[in-house]
């Protein structure tokens, strides 16, 4: 068996990421899954969260938001909505959409999409995590 899978991660954008891995940690829908070489065929659907993927002479980790990952025993591929390094979070902006979240969830208005809301809740926090991580 091989000791590193192919690891792609792509945005509508760009291909963000292209390179032997050797683990992977994917936010999927019900939870974070760990993917080695040799992992079983499967696809799943990703949550808000962060990827964090170890290659021979690093760690590093991505905020990501929705998509879905195909994983097959020799790669991963990962279609993401966004993907972010560290490097490339906005962190005051970030720190500003989480501050609107945790307010329209506990305005008390009825007419607030709650469903929106932890999603801009969980995507900020998950962008905060990761820029927090590389300073």
């Amino acid at each position: 068996m091989a000791d590193t899978f192919q690891l792609e991660i792509v945005t509508p954008e760009k291909k963000v990421v292209d390179t032997a891995a050797e683990e992977v940690q994917i936010p999927g829908k019900n939870g974070y899954l760990g993917i080695l070489p040799g992992h079983a065929p499967l696809i799943t659907e990703l949550a808000v969260g962060e990827i964090t993927f170890r290659t021979s002479n690093s760690t590093e980790t991505l905020a990501v938001a929705w998509g879905f990952a195909e994983v097959l025993p020799d790669k991963v591929t990962i279609l993401a909505e966004t993907a972010e390094r560290p490097a490339e979070i906005d962190v005051e902006r970030a720190r500003k959409a989480k501050a609107r979240a945790d307010e329209r969830l506990t305005s008390g208005d009825t007419n607030v999409d709650v469903d929106r809301a932890l999603d801009s809740l969980h995507r900020a926090e998950s962008r905060l995590e990761v820029a927090a991580k590389s300073r």
